[in-house]
């Protein structure tokens, strides 16, 4: 049940060595593919890696955050072709979350591990990773996932803490708009 799955979905970043199967990570790319695109443009591309040494290098792209990739056993960087679409980074976020919900469907942990507009020292992260996995200019990477088998419990969501007052009915509204002086 879809509830459930959004319920139950936590970024993991502690994985086993417990590789994916084939099967697995197929159903997990066909998320990505499944994914809709402004006009059905399909501007995103992926590369999915499971060499752990190309992993680790990947695990230090920028300067924090995504040091837990190191123990994911899959990463797929999630890519845009910026000169095909205004709307890459928003076709690429959404083919990450259906990658990461088809894995936590399958009970596989995942983490998204920002890259764009991120930073290793004066480098941009972007041009890290395009260079580590060949990646021509003109995409964008908008982020590597980190899959795994899960080596840590994380609680469900708590629907008690769920941020009602987030949602607006018909017209934005503040309860306190008072400017402070």
């Amino acid at each position: 049940m879809f509830e459930n799955l959004i319920i139950n979905r936590r970024s993991t970043r502690k994985f086993t060595d417990e590789t994916l199967t084939s099967e697995e990570v197929h159903k997990i790319l066909q998320a990505a593919l499944l994914a809709p695109t402004a006009k059905n443009g399909k501007s995103w591309e992926f590369v999915a890696v499971d060499d752990r040494s190309v992993i680790t290098q990947l695990a230090r792209c920028k300067d924090s955050g995504a040091i837990f990739l190191e123990t994911s056993t899959l990463a797929v960087a999630v890519l845009g072709n910026r000169t095909a679409t205004d709307t890459w980074v928003e076709d690429a976020s959404i083919s990450a979350t259906y990658m990461q919900l088809q894995a936590e469907d399958l009970d596989i942990g995942s983490c998204w591990c920002h890259i764009r507009d991120r930073f290793l020292g004066e480098r941009h992260a972007e041009d890290v990773v395009r260079e580590i996995l060949n990646i021509p200019y003109e995409y964008g990477v908008l982020c590597i996932i980190g899959f795994g088998r899960k080596n840590q419990e994380r609680k469900p969501n708590d629907l008690s803490k769920l941020t009602w007052e987030k949602i607006h009915i018909n017209t934005f509204f503040l309860a306190d708009c008072t400017p402070s002086a």
